[in-house]
């Protein structure tokens, strides 16, 4: 199973954004975690199918409502396939 990891930029913490994530990738049948940095990003790891994936990130690119996304970074990543989804 494919992973990875975003960095979504913007106004992004305060807004609901990883809770809304999280929503959104057990929905789509994703684990993983979502976390926010101190930079002011949020950092979502990712694990489900490549179609999955793809509809997260286009997910990710609006986020929640009241959340102004910047951009979407996403990088490959060998990380174990972790339970569930979890914020942090």
């Amino acid at each position: 199973m494919p992973c990875a990891r975003f960095f979504v930029s913007g106004h992004v913490q305060g807004v609901s954004f990883r809770a809304s994530t999280r929503a959104e990738a057990l929905r789509l049948g994703i684990t993983g975690h979502a976390r926010n940095l101190r930079d002011g990003r949020v950092e979502v790891l990712a694990c489900g199918s490549d179609d999955a994936l793809g509809t997260l990130e286009r997910w990710l690119a609006h986020g929640p409502p009241a959340a102004r996304v910047q951009g979407v970074v996403r990088e490959a990543v060998d990380d174990e396939i972790p339970d569930g989804f979890y914020t942090r």
